[in-house]
């Protein structure tokens, strides 16, 4: 086994990490790309390193050019057909966004259960899969703030910074807050009917990513929060290369 191994989660807007040592989970944090002393402060030589990116090209160049000065070895993973009990039915496999890939890995080891896998950050993914781990398929809506952003852009006077959730808006902020958080929580629950009628059973829910506590507690189902869910998956298909 490798005693020390480095996993980055590089999404659009920041850097998840984890740092594993002989199998135990040392350290762990989240870091905007333009501060990256505190994950360069994990980079050792001989260190393995696991990367899941669906950041920009430049944006990976800097971060393997980084890996490559501090002497460690990367590996960079993609989404594959197929991964212990968990199946890839995407049309093109390699397609999938392999955050996705390394959700539904992190979610097959937390339940045999039907599950749906919600990832909220600068976009919001609802993914689907069968009590047998198959993945059904999944849908991609703007996050919160892309929301916001194109009512900014769009709108001549509509401006929704600062706004609150309130069940019964009275001004623009706090219209604009809670119609994104009605609007993320509503895919959110037709996926997960569409799911309870494919499989007969009520599913699990899952939320992750960077904006996920903001609709957590406005779902109408049961749903738990597992922030490090990708890192979760990013260590199992690491272990994995060890057998």
């Amino acid at each position: 086994m490798n005693a020390r191994r480095l996993l980055i989660d590089a999404g659009n807007s920041s850097l998840k990490w984890a740092l594993v040592e002989a199998g135990q989970w040392q350290a762990r944090g989240r870091v905007d790309y333009a501060d990256g002393a505190t994950l360069k402060a994990q980079m050792r030589p001989g260190t393995e390193c696991f990367v899941a990116s669906v950041t920009a090209p430049e944006r990976e160049k800097q971060l393997a050019a980084l890996l490559d000065e501090a002497g460690m070895k990367s590996v960079w993973l993609t989404a594959e057909s197929g991964f212990g009990e968990v199946t890839n039915t995407y049309q093109n496999p390699g397609q999938l966004g392999v955050d996705r890939w390394m959700g539904l890995i992190g979610a097959r080891q937390r339940t045999r259960a039907p599950v749906l896998v919600v990832s909220v950050g600068t976009a919001m993914t609802v993914d689907a899969m069968s009590g047998e781990g198959t993945f059904l398929g999944g849908v991609i809506v703007p996050g919160p703030e892309l929301m916001r952003l194109s009512l900014k852009q769009g709108t001549a006077r509509v401006n929704g910074l600062g706004g609150e959730w309130k069940t019964f808006p009275k001004n623009t902020a706090d219209g604009v807050q809670s119609g994104i958080v009605a609007a993320l929580c509503g895919v959110v629950r037709q996926q997960y009917e569409f799911l309870a009628e494919f499989e007969t059973v009520r599913p699990k829910c899952l939320l992750t990513g960077g904006a996920a506590e903001l609709i957590l507690p406005h779902l109408s189902m049961p749903a738990e929060g597992v922030p490090l869910l990708v890192l979760e998956g990013m260590a199992c298909v690491a272990r994995e290369r060890d057998t």
